[in-house]
């Protein structure tokens, strides 16, 4: 009689389980605290881009906040004021029909100042994308085909002094300017121009230029 309650009890008891566990599984969560709000189950992410809660800002929109910002119109001034560009035409190595690509282009000052200039064809790469101006994309593997561009363009001097393998990015830069064309960056005033034009094999250094707007200097290559 004894085992034949305890059996009926352990029956019982794993029913009243497997109900509460289907309970929980089909209701929404709910908070231990008195007063908390009911907390409706979400899909689980897939990625750390998919999430419930996130808001998308269209890249139009998020562009324009950027534009009417206080720092993007400093940097603009600053980029304009530089006489970079005016440098490149004065050398011929800028036209409005240049194909422009810029490296290390962050939110796309660049790209927009380049724009800006009358340069109709400009593209953008960075390790982190910013739509609308900025694509993701790695330096050291340009996904671009060779002679693509006629100016290869940085203002960033972090996007060469901090380049995992610079022997690397000055070749890819090289084999993605076409014969002739102009790869100008920005680096950092403490490195040693000769030291920097030697990872550029196939390239001879043009004009080298003090620029004010950050503390470095900007270097034009011109491949042969």
């Amino acid at each position: 009689m004894d085992r034949r309650v305890q059996r009926l009890v352990s029956g019982v008891a794993a029913a009243a389980a497997t109900v509460s566990l289907l309970y929980l599984i089909s209701h929404a969560s709910t908070s231990c605290f008195p007063g908390a709000t009911t907390l409706p189950l979400a899909r689980f992410p897939r990625t750390s881009c998919d999430a419930a809660s996130r808001r998308v800002v269209p890249p139009g929109r998020r562009l324009a906040k950027l534009r009417a910002s206080a720092r993007w119109r400093r940097r603009s001034v600053a980029l304009a004021s530089s006489s970079a560009f005016a440098s490149l035409r004065g050398l011929r190595l800028l036209a409005g029909s240049s194909r422009a690509l810029c490296l290390a282009a962050g939110a796309g000052h660049a790209v927009d100042a380049l724009r800006a200039e009358g340069v109709g064809d400009v593209t953008g790469i960075d390790f982190v994308d910013f739509p609308p101006l900025v694509r993701r994309a790695d330096p050291h593997h340009l996904p671009f085909s060779d002679g693509a561009f006629d100016l290869i363009f940085s203002d960033d001097p972090a996007g060469f002094s901090g380049a995992l393998f610079p022997s690397r990015f000055a070749a890819e830069a090289e084999r993605a300017v076409r014969s002739g064309g102009t790869i100008a960056l920005a680096v950092d005033r403490h490195l040693d121009p000769s030291a920097v034009a030697v990872l550029f094999k196939r390239s001879r250094i043009v004009e080298q230029r003090d620029l004010t707007w950050m503390d470095h200097r900007l270097g034009c290559h011109l491949p042969e």
